[in-house]
């Protein structure tokens, strides 16, 4: 029987919602501020709220809210409550922020400085909002959907929609503010990463080898990390085995490869990037 759902408890739930409200904030900001004002967009359903308000001149926090309220309903059935919700106040918020931040005077008319300072606020406030559990932009939730539908990846599918929303840009605004608009694009997808998977990136190691015990042993003795075994069996040879599973910091992969090569040279070791590592014991022991 599946376990009933635990509330939040207040604390988290204080902290998911400020750090929600600064996300919307900053991409507020990062909109009227730095980009609309020099006719630079983003990317998905903002990027096309930005190209219907040039046109007609209505508030682009009305478009940014009412477009994105039919994939929120969406959401909400394919995702769930807390996602829906905690998405739908941060979209409502960065509307309402727009509005205010509509008339104030952009910081910058250099479009360069915009690109960059206007991709990493973007950028920042958007991985804000997803690390708590929420979006800014109901466009990920049209691509999950078509992914199911067509055989394609959702970020193959992001890619085909900002593709043709930059091309709507380059009609617009002129080709110059697309091609700037594609840069911030870049620069904000890079920095939301960040944001939402850290700059502490650990990768987990898988290590192949007959002398796994020895191995093991020097991992946690030199290295200071722990080890687990995952039984294996050789495809080929048909011999039972160990692998040796750990999880490293980025600088630590030099030193454990020359550990591992040092005591079995022909070791299989694998190495993947983790985005997260959550629960267990990762801390680093001493190894003095």
């Amino acid at each position: 029987m599946a376990r009933m759902h635990k509330k939040m408890k207040a604390a988290d739930f204080v902290k998911k919602f400020i750090f929600i409200s600064i996300g919307a904030v900053m991409m507020a900001v990062a909109l009227e501020i730095f980009l609309v004002p020099n006719e630079i967009i983003d990317g998905g359903i903002t990027g096309i709220s930005i190209v219907l308000s040039a046109l007609t001149s209505l508030p682009l926090g009305l478009y940014i809210f009412f477009i994105n309220v039919p994939f929120l309903v969406i959401g909400y059935k394919q995702i769930g409550k807390t996602f829906a919700f905690s998405t739908l106040y941060a979209i409502g918020l960065m509307s309402v922020v727009t509005a205010f931040l509509h008339h104030v005077e952009p910081f910058t008319t250099e479009k360069i400085l915009a690109v960059l300072f206007g991709g990493l606020i973007l950028g920042a406030g958007i991985g804000l909002v997803l690390r708590f559990g929420g979006s800014l932009d109901g466009s990920e939730i049209v691509a999950i959907l078509l992914s199911q539908r067509f055989r394609m990846s959702v970020g193959q599918i992001i890619m085909f929609i900002n593709v043709f929303i930059f091309i709507i840009a380059g009609f617009v605004f002129g080709w110059d503010s697309a091609m700037y608009s594609i840069f911030t694009y870049y620069i904000a997808s890079r920095v939301m990463d960040i944001v939402v998977q850290g700059l502490d990136e650990s990768k987990s190691v898988t290590i192949i080898s007959n002398e796994y015990q020895e191995i093991s042993d020097a991992i946690i003795s030199r290295l200071g990390r722990s080890t687990t075994y995952i039984y294996a069996k050789g495809g080929y040879s048909q011999e039972d085995t160990q692998m040796i599973y750990c999880v490293v910091t980025r600088l630590e992969v030099s030193k454990l490869k020359s550990i591992v090569q040092e005591i079995d040279e022909r070791a299989f070791i694998s190495i993947q990037q983790v985005s997260d590592v959550l629960g267990g014991n990762f801390e680093k022991n001493s190894i003095h």
